[in-house]
C-alpha cells in the first residue's frame, strides 16, 4: 500500500466522524417573550388570547409547568439565561437603567464581558451565533457600554442597547431570526431572539386589531399585540420545515418574568427611549391562570413561565410536565451538552443540565433555587417576599425586615395558596440556612470593569452597598 493510500484511509474515519459531530449539533434557537403571564396561551387556559402556533408548539413537544426565571424583572433575568448562574453573583439585582440608579443598587452599568457567557461558549464550539430583539443587559442611559458583539455574538440587531449604538425596530426580532436561519442552515447555529411583546410600550397592528374587533379595548390590544408574536413564530416554523433542518433544530419559548401590573385609565401612553412611543399599562392585563404575584413578585405568578420545548424526532410530542423542576439557568449547561461541549475551565454554573427531561426522561433536581429579589413592595399583596429558595418541590418565601416567612408544597399547592411553615419547622430552618449561605456567598460590590466613563469620572457618585 502507498503512503498517500494509507493516509487516505486512516483520514477517511477521522473525516466520517467529524462529519457526524456537526450533524449530531442541533441548531438551538431560544425564543425569550418580555412580561407573557403564564396564562397569556391558549393552550393554558387564556381567556381572551389566541396563539394557535405556539399551542401547536406545544403538541408537537413538551409543555413544562413548573418552571421558574430567577428574578421577577428582566434584566437579571436575561443574565441568568447568559451566564447560568444567578443574577445577584454578578451584582445585577434589578433593570439596567441610569447609572444614578445603579449606584444606589449596588449594580454594574452593564453585565460583564468577562462572566461566563452562553454565546462564547457555543461561538468556540463552532457554533454561528446571533441576538435579534431586546438587549436590556445595558440601557440606552448608559452610552458608552459594549457591544453584543463583545458577548460572543457574531451578529446582532436589538433595542435597550447602550445610547451609542443603533436601536433596530422592536417588531423586526423575528424577521431578522429568520434571515439568519436561512442563511446559515447549512451550519449549527445558536439564536437569542428576545422577543418585545408584550412589555410596553404596545403597539398593536391594524390587522390584529381588527381580529380581536369583539373584545374590549384593553383585552383587544393586549391580545393583538399576542397575536402579531404567535404568527411570527408560525412563520419561523414554516421555514425551518422548508430549509430541511425542522428536525435539527431545537426551539425554546419562555418568558422572563410574570405579567406587567395593570395600570389605570390614565397610563393609555408609554415612552421608551428606545421603542419611542406607544399604548402604555392601562392595555398590560395579562393573566396568571390563579398564580399569586405579577411582576416584581416572588411568588409563583412572578416567576413561574412558560416553558415550550419542541425538538422533532427527539423530543417527545404532546407531554405535558407539571412536575419536573426546572430555572432558566439550567438552559446554559443544557445547549452546552447538547451541542457536545464541557464547561470552560474553572466555571460554576448555578444551573444543572435539564437534557434528559426534554429528551422525556425522569430528571431529578439537585441543585436549590435562589431567588434575591431587593425592592418588596410591602403595601401590595403578595409582593412582600425579598428573597426565596426552593428544593425538592419546596418553596420557601421570607422578609427579614419583616420577620415573616412562608412555606409552599408545590406537587400538592401548585397554586401556592397554603402557607404550611408551621407544619414543617425543620424544613423551614434548613432551607434557611441553605438561603444564608447563599446570600454570604454573594459579592459585595459590582466588577469596576462594568464601570461607566460616566460613573467613573464623577467623583460625587459612589458606590453604595447594602
Amino acid at each position: 500500500m502507498c503512503l498517500r493510500s494509507f493516509i487516505l484511509l486512516i483520514s477517511f474515519p477521522l473525516l466520517v466522524f467529524t462529519q457526524e459531530l456537526k450533524t449530531k449539533q442541533p441548531n438551538i434557537i431560544f425564543i425569550f417573550a418580555d412580561d407573557w403571564g403564564y396564562r397569556d396561551l391558549g393552550i393554558h387556559g387564556s381567556s381572551f388570547c389566541e396563539t394557535p402556533n405556539l399551542d401547536k408548539m406545544a403538541s408537537e413537544g413538551i409543555d413544562f409547568q413548573n418552571v421558574s426565571v430567577v428574578n421577577p424583572v428582566c434584566s437579571p433575568s436575561r443574565v441568568g439565561v447568559m451566564t447560568g448562574q444567578f443574577p445577584a453573583r454578578h451584582s445585577v439585582h434589578g433593570h439596567f437603567a441610569s447609572v444614578q440608579s445603579h449606584i444606589k443598587r449596588n449594580m454594574p452599568d452593564w453585565l460583564d464581558t468577562q462572566a461566563p457567557l452562553l454565546p462564547k461558549m457555543l461561538k468556540n464550539a463552532g457554533y454561528k451565533t446571533a441576538h435579534f430583539g431586546k438587549w436590556h443587559l445595558s440601557n440606552t442611559h448608559v452610552e458608552d457600554g459594549p457591544s453584543p458583539l463583545d458577548y460572543g455574538y457574531d451578529e446582532y440587531g436589538a433595542f435597550n442597547l447602550p445610547g451609542h449604538l443603533h436601536q433596530m425596530d422592536a417588531d423586526s426580532t423575528l424577521y431578522k431570526t429568520i434571515d439568519f436561519v436561512k442563511r446559515h442552515k447549512d451550519q449549527p447555529f445558536f439564536i437569542n431572539a428576545w422577543i418585545h411583546a408584550t412589555h410596553t410600550p404596545h403597539y398593536p397592528k391594524e390587522k390584529y386589531m381588527k381580529q380581536f374587533s369583539h373584545l374590549e379595548e384593553q383585552k383587544q390590544v393586549y391580545a393583538a399585540v399576542v397575536a402579531e408574536y404567535d404568527e411570527r413564530i408560525g412563520e419561523l416554523f414554516k421555514t425551518l420545515k422548508e430549509l430541511n433542518i425542522d428536525k435539527n433544530t431545537l426551539v425554546v419559548f419562555s418568558s422572563d418574568n410574570g405579567p406587567e401590573i395593570t395600570g389605570s385609565k390614565e397610563i393609555k401612553i408609554a415612552q421608551d427611549n428606545s421603542t419611542g412611543s406607544g399604548l402604555g399599562t392601562y392595555y398590560s392585563v395579562g393573566e396568571t391562570q390563579g398564580l399569586k404575584g405579577q411582576k416584581r413578585s416572588l411568588f409563583a405568578g412572578g416567576v413561574r413561565i412558560p416553558f415550550l420545548v419542541r425538538w422533532p424526532e427527539s423530543v417527545p410530542s404532546g407531554i405535558v410536565d407539571k412536575t419536573t423542576e426546572i430555572a432558566t439557568i439550567d438552559l446554559l449547561p443544557t445547549f452546552l451538552e447538547l451541542a457536545g461541549i464541557g464547561s470552560p475551565k474553572g466555571y460554576l454554573p448555578d444551573g444543572e443540565s435539564i437534557v434528559r427531561a426534554i429528551k422525556g426522561n425522569v430528571f431529578n433536581r439537585r441543585k436549590p433555587i435562589y431567588w434575591d429579589w431587593r425592592f418588596p413592595n410591602n403595601y401590595r399583596k403578595d409582593f412582600w417576599p425579598d428573597a426565596a429558595i426552593q428544593e425538592d418541590n419546596w418553596k420557601l418565601l421570607i422578609n427579614k425586615k419583616l420577620n415573616k416567612t412562608e412555606l409552599y408544597n408545590i406537587l400538592s399547592d401548585w397554586l401556592e395558596q397554603k402557607d404550611v411553615s408551621k407544619e414543617h419547622p425543620k424544613r423551614v430552618l434548613s432551607m434557611l440556612e441553605k438561603l444564608k449561605a447563599f446570600e454570604a456567598s454573594l459579592p459585595i460590590a459590582p466588577p469596576k470593569n462594568s464601570f461607566s466613563k460616566e460613573r467613573l469620572l464623577n467623583d460625587s457618585l459612589t458606590i453604595k452597598t447594602f
